[in-house]
């Protein structure tokens, strides 16, 4: 890390009054909104569960172009004080549009120590939001990536593992009694551990199915292995369709690539692809894409706000590029 900290950061934080990740972007009435985690300093020592990650409410952004200097804040969306079922630990959240209401897509810790997705409900896409009483029905794990396709069905990807608890859930119920958070992930050998994905009610409140595995395969059409750690799954699943393909994309986590897997459906399998972004400054990378008059961008985070804490860390932009072949250039965010 100590040679990146002498390279030149290609884009600015969106704000540094505050720290912001895990952008979540959308065009909402001609505007972007980004739906990031809000980042503080909770004294929590860091631990591989992710305790230190003390997230307590959501500030949303907004930005009349990519190219602003600086996007507005617009407050408190949404705290966890007002979520009747969780503790702490508002992660990753996501948002969506769709009968009329923006609505927000958020995990937390709840008292028995698991994360659940929440989700909450604003007439306007800068909130506030208010929180429905109890978690969806069936939701487990962290980083809600919501995605309502063209014919209006909706989907929730979601699902980490390590501090995110997918390796948790494999039995269908929280295996509380863990001591670190990667002993049960499978052996280097076996199939990785999958994202999930649910199509959602046509209120958008309920899992309308059961959560299904996301596969990724090789060139070779084979599920991605376990020990496969610069391609495998580990978190900040995200959904974008560009000419009329599904482009799942999530970071690796402890190899810290953005990388990204395409199919024909919704559902995959997601046949790999290549790298969006390279490791950016602190432990985590997470990110979303979201198209602007015509032109893709990418949304991502690093620590170069707070000097490298991995905990404290800032949303920035860039421009996408497509090849002709509808890959995608691989972003490095430091020259």
């Amino acid at each position: 890390m100590s040679n990146e900290n002498k390279l030149k950061p290609i884009s600015e934080p969106l704000v540094t009054h505050i720290y912001t990740a895990d952008p979540s972007a959308h065009v909402f009435d001609g505007k972007i909104y980004i739906y990031p985690s809000h980042d503080i300093d909770g004294g929590v020592p860091e631990d591989d569960f992710g305790g230190h990650f003390c997230m307590e409410d959501y500030h949303i952004l907004s930005m009349n172009s990519p190219t602003d200097t600086n996007a507005t804040d617009h407050g408190v969306a949404l705290h966890v004080k007002d979520v009747p079922w969780a503790e702490k630990q508002m992660w990753a959240p996501d948002a969506a549009y769709k009968n009329g209401t923006y609505y927000l897509y958020f995990p937390a810790r709840a008292k028995d120590g698991a994360f659940y997705i929440g989700v909450a409900t604003s007439k306007n896409p800068a909130g506030p939001f208010k929180a429905q009483p109890q978690a969806i029905k069936g939701s487990f794990s962290i980083d809600p990536c919501s995605f309502v396709d063209d014919d209006g069905k909706a989907y929730l990807y979601f699902g980490g593992i390590w501090g995110g608890q997918l390796q948790r859930w494999q039995t269908g119920k929280f295996i509380a009694d863990v001591k670190s958070p990667y002993e049960l992930e499978p052996a280097n050998d076996q199939p990785a551990l999958c994202a999930k994905v649910a199509c959602l009610t046509d209120d958008m409140l309920e899992f309308d199915e059961k959560p299904r595995d996301v596969v990724i395969v090789d060139e070779n059409g084979k599920p991605l292995l376990a020990g496969d750690h610069d391609r495998r799954f580990f978190e900040g699943p995200w959904m974008h369709k560009h000419n009329g393909k599904y482009y799942f994309s999530y970071s690796t986590g402890d190899t810290h690539y953005i990388c990204y897997a395409m199919a024909d459906n919704p559902y995959g399998p997601f046949t790999f692809k290549g790298i969006i972004l390279n490791p950016v400054i602190g432990w985590t990378t997470h990110h979303s894409i979201c198209e602007y008059n015509g032109k893709p961008y990418l949304f991502y985070h690093d620590s170069t706000l707070s000097g490298g804490k991995t905990f404290l860390r800032c949303v920035k932009v860039t421009e996408l590029t497509y090849r002709t072949d509808g890959t995608i250039e691989t972003v490095t965010a430091y020259k």
